[in-house]
């Protein structure tokens, strides 16, 4: 019996050491940042991020993501698609929101900042690659399940980075992955339990979204825990620190 208290007693103090500290951390740095009182307040134009969909001759595919608003942005962010096919003049952006019709399509500019904060690019895919990928990405967005009123919840999920994951797995070729601080990217949007992908060399364990784990070569080890992520990627000696992210 003392064993097992001693042993719980680790857990509880790993715990609060490794997800509690950190998320209270990055609660405490938001608290005293400046940030906007509401979506009103807040700035949501161009980041001059990305170049004018003129200028670009190819294909283009990008990722993107960016903190989300109140409190929720000391642990998580917002992540979207864009794109622009070849002969078009204008990217095409595909989010997730919690109002209206879940699935938005250029309802703010491609790169535009997120509850004023700046967005940077998670991935992309350029000529050939994007070419190919683009219709695959197109067919995941309409294939997404939760695409209807009311289908949107911020935890655990299906949010917006639930979508933007579903899209990023369900493309053979994409090979990339959302950020830790992503929260709902880790939501089993099929309702599987356990999943393997071959592909990427990955399995995944998910409790409904409020807890997982996560092995693979690209993704190193994960620990899901509401939504904060914990782990490390032995390969490019990378740490995933809950709320902040990726160091390293």
């Amino acid at each position: 019996m003392k064993r097992f208290m001693r042993m719980l007693r680790f857990v509880f103090v790993a715990f609060l050491l490794v997800f509690v500290l950190p998320a209270a951390v990055s609660a405490g740095l938001w608290l005293v940042g400046d940030h906007p009182r509401s979506w009103r307040a807040a700035d949501w134009t161009s980041a001059h991020l990305l170049p004018p969909a003129s200028e670009l001759r190819e294909p283009a595919l990008y990722i993107l993501a960016a903190r989300t608003g109140g409190l929720k942005g000391a642990v998580s962010e917002h992540s979207w698609i864009v794109m622009k096919e070849a002969g078009r003049q204008s990217y095409e952006r595909f989010d997730k929101a919690g109002w209206g019709e879940p699935i938005k399509t250029n309802n703010w500019a491609p790169d535009a900042r997120w509850y004023s904060n700046e967005p940077y690019v998670v991935a992309e895919f350029h000529g050939e690659a994007a070419e190919t990928l683009i219709p695959r990405v197109k067919a995941a967005i309409a294939a997404y399940p939760y695409s209807h009123r009311g289908d949107y919840q911020i935890f655990p999920g299906p949010n917006s980075n639930s979508f933007v994951a579903y899209v990023m797995r369900r493309v053979p070729g994409l090979g990339a992955f959302l950020p830790p601080a992503a929260v709902g990217r880790d939501y089993p949007v099929d309702g599987s339990l356990f999943a393997l992908d071959t592909e990427r060399g990955e399995l995944r364990l998910s409790f409904w979204g409020y807890a997982g784990l996560a092995v693979g070569r690209d993704v190193g080890f994960e620990i899901n825990i509401l939504g904060l992520v914990a782990g490390f990627d032995p390969f490019d000696l990378k740490l995933k620190v809950p709320a902040f992210g990726t160091v390293g």
